[in-house]
């Protein structure tokens, strides 16, 4: 499938206005919060080639997105060092602890995203952020954009019975918060987040942040935006508040 395809596909299939009333919103957070691939990929290539993974050669783009953004460590640990899981689990640790060391001064919110969240919050809506991320980065990264007292919930993929891409975690949030698939969305930007938010019943609004259109597409969001100013976000909410008043 084109990207071109894939961009005709998800405005086909945009509309959120099912979902009215809508009761809660839930935000993945590398990525979907904050642009924070780079830094991990950053963090991962110098760290990598120090130890002379791949003969030395650092790694790619490509094989960070297709590898191990949105995934859980003890799938990247897998990916990584398949024959010496517990000194993979080691190497991250030490890798997320060089990223929260440098998290501070390189992480910036996603363009639209504090409009997206006087909207949450102007609508009363509920609210969770459900990652992958070990808490400790989630809980800096939330802190950092000033969000600590948006979220009403912090859901952790190691914390559920399994990570994403499985829907436990989305699950959880639902149960957390005490909100209905059925009137709930979720923001995503990975492969595995979108695949969890599907698995688990819900629409999902894919971010092309750090990760390609074209792959996105194939794990089925509801609509794809470029970031939380898009104009195709905004029509979607028009329409979700129209549905909502008919509702009503």
């Amino acid at each position: 499938m084109t990207a071109s395809s894939g961009e005709n596909s998800a405005e086909r299939k945009s509309s959120l206005s099912g979902f009215a009333p809508l009761e809660a919103v839930l935000f993945d957070v590398d990525g979907t919060l904050c642009d924070s691939d780079p830094l991990h990929y950053f963090t991962f290539r110098e760290m990598l080639q120090e130890i002379n993974f791949n003969g030395g050669v650092p790694i790619t783009e490509k094989f960070f997105s297709e590898k191990l953004s949105g995934k859980h460590n003890e799938d990247m640990a897998l990916v990584l060092f398949p024959d010496d899981i517990e000194g993979g689990m080691k190497f991250l640790a030490d890798k997320e602890a060089v990223f929260r060391r440098l998290a501070p001064e390189r992480l910036k919110a996603v363009n639209g995203l504090y409009k997206m969240k006087k909207w949450v919050e102007d609508h009363g809506l509920k609210r969770a952020a459900v990652t992958n991320a070990p808490r400790e980065n989630a809980e800096l990264i939330i802190s950092i954009l000033g969000l600590t007292d948006f979220f009403e919930a912090l859901i952790i993929g190691s914390e559920c019975e399994h990570p994403k891409p499985h829907p436990d975690p989305y699950l959880k949030a639902l149960e957390a918060l005490k909100v209905s698939k059925d009137h709930t969305f979720v923001f995503e930007d990975s492969v595995s987040g979108i695949k969890a938010g599907v698995a688990a019943g819900l629409p999902v609004v894919g971010l092309t942040t750090g990760n390609p259109e074209h792959a996105l597409v194939e794990a089925n969001p509801t609509l794809l935006l470029k970031d939380y100013n898009d104009p195709k976000l905004w029509a979607a909410l028009e329409e979700l508040e129209s549905a909502g008043k008919a509702v009503a």
